[in-house]
C-alpha cells in the first residue's frame, strides 16, 4: 500500500472530517470504479458527511501514536483472504508510522472470546484500540469498558449497532448495501435480466449481511422482474459452508441459473459444487460475489467466474491516519464510508494482480 505524492491518506481522512464527497478520487491519482485499469491498492474515502468526532466530545487526552500502545482485536481465524489481508494492512502500517507497540488479538469468530480479547488488550495497557467487530450487536460488555477508561475505539469493515462518539469514535467501511445493488447490477447484465437465483448469505447479526442483501434484492425487484430468487441460505462467509450448501440448493432447485454469494469465499465453495454437480460455473451457473480476492478473480480470467463487487480490506493507512487526526484533537468523521472497485470479464485480466 502506497501514498500518493499528489494525495495522501492524512488529506483524505482530513477532508473527510469536514465532510468533503471524494467519489471518484483514488489515493493513487487514478479514477476509481469498474472502468479503472487497476483496482486501488489502497481505500480512498468515498463519502463522509454527516457529524464528526473530536477529543474533546470524547473526553480522552491527546496522544502521540509513536509514544502509544495500540491494540487490534480481529474477529475472524485467518483463513480467508480478506482477513489477512486486513490483519497484514494493519500490522504494516502500524511498523511504518512507528507505532510504539501494537498488540494483536484474534476472537477466532467467537463473540464471547472477542469480548475477552478487547478487556485483555485494555488489561495490557492498550491505549488506542481499532476493532474488527464480529456482530453488529454484543460487544457492549467491551465497549462499555473502553469507554470507562476514555480509551478510543476506532471500528473498521463491520458496523456496530451503537452510538459513534460515545460508545466508540467512528466507522471506518464499505456501503454494504451499495455492493449488494452492484452485484445485482453485474449478475442482471450477464444473464440478461433473466433466470432463477440462489442467494448464499453470510453470517447473520452483523450489517455486512443484512445490507448485501438488502442492496441485492432491491435492485433485482427494482430492474429485473424475470429474475426469480428462489433460494435464500447462510453459508456463513465459510467456503466448505458455501460448497455444501449450494449442493443442496442445486439438488432442491436443479433450474438454478445463477448464483449470489455474499463472500469470494462462499462464491468458490459455490463453483466447486457447481463443478460436482456436473456443470460449468460460469456459463451453465453464473456466479457473482463480494470481495475481491485474487482466488476469485483469477477464476473471472479463467472464464470459471463471472463477476466480483470489492470490498477493500486494506485498512491500515486510512485507520492510522484517522486516528493520528482524532488524537491530535482534529474532528473525524463518525462514519468514513470507503471507494470499492469491481472486476468483471472485461477488466478482471488487467486488475487480477492488484486483488488481495
Amino acid at each position: 500500500m502506497k501514498l500518493s505524492p499528489r494525495l495522501s491518506l492524512g488529506v483524505l481522512a482530513g477532508l473527510a472530517t469536514i465532510g468533503l464527497a471524494l467519489t471518484g478520487c483514488t489515493n493513487t491519482g487514478a479514477p476509481t470504479g469498474g472502468s479503472s485499469n487497476a483496482a486501488p491498492a489502497t481505500q480512498s474515502v468515498k463519502a463522509a458527511t454527516g457529524p464528526t468526532c473530536s477529543l474533546s466530545d470524547y473526553k480522552g487526552p491527546k496522544i502521540d501514536l509513536k509514544d502509544a500502545v495500540v491494540g487490534f482485536s480481529q474477529s475472524e481465524k485467518e483463513d480467508n483472504p480478506f482477513r489477512i489481508a486486513e490483519t497484514q494492512s494493519i500490522t504494516d502500517e502500524a511498523a511504518k508510522i512507528g507505532v510504539k507497540k501494537l498488540i494483536k488479538t484474534n476472537a477466532q469468530s467467537t463473540l464471547s472470546k472477542q469480548i475477552s480479547d478487547i478487556q485483555d488488550l485494555i488489561s495490557q495497557g492498550a491505549q488506542v484500540l481499532i476493532v474488527a467487530p464480529l456482530n453488529s450487536n454484543g460487544l457492549e460488555p467491551a465497549l462499555k469498558t473502553a469507554r470507562e477508561k476514555n480509551i478510543p475505539v476506532l471500528t473498521i469493515d463491520r458496523q456496530l449497532n451503537a452510538k459513534a462518539c460515545s460508545d466508540y469514535v467512528s466507522f471506518l467501511g464499505s456501503d454494504f448495501v451499495s455492493q449488494g445493488k452492484r452485484a445485482a447490477d453485474q449478475l442482471i447484465a450477464g444473464t440478461g435480466g433473466k433466470g432463477n437465483v440462489a442467494i448464499l448469505l453470510g453470517s447473520s447479526g452483523n450489517s455486512v449481511t443484512t445490507d448485501r442483501t438488502k442492496g441485492f434484492i432491491d435492485q433485482i425487484t427494482a430492474k429485473a422482474p424475470d429474475i426469480k430468487i428462489v433460494a435464500q441460505q447462510t453459508g456463513e462467509f465459510a467456503r466448505d459452508k458455501g460448497q455444501s450448501v449450494t449442493e443442496q440448493l442445486l439438488q432442491a432447485n436443479p433450474n438454478i441459473s445463477a448464483i449470489y454469494a455474499e463472500n469470494d469465499e462462499m462464491g468458490l465453495g459455490a463453483q466447486a459444487a457447481v463443478i460436482a454437480a456436473g456443470k460449468q460455473p460460469g456459463k451453465d451457473i453464473q456466479i457473482y460475489s463480494v470481495d475481491g480476492t485474487k482466488n476469485a478473480v483469477s477464476q473471472i480470467v479463467a472464464g470459471a467466474y463471472n463477476g466480483v463487487v470489492e470490498s477493500n480490506p486494506r485498512f491500515g493507512p486510512l485507520a492510522f491516519s484517522t486516528l493520528k487526526s482524532f488524537l491530535s484533537g482534529e474532528p473525524v468523521g463518525q462514519s468514513i464510508v470507503i471507494e470499492d472497485s469491481e472486476y468483471t470479464p472485461d477488466n478482471a485480466a488487467s486488475k487480477v494482480d492488484s486483488a488481495y
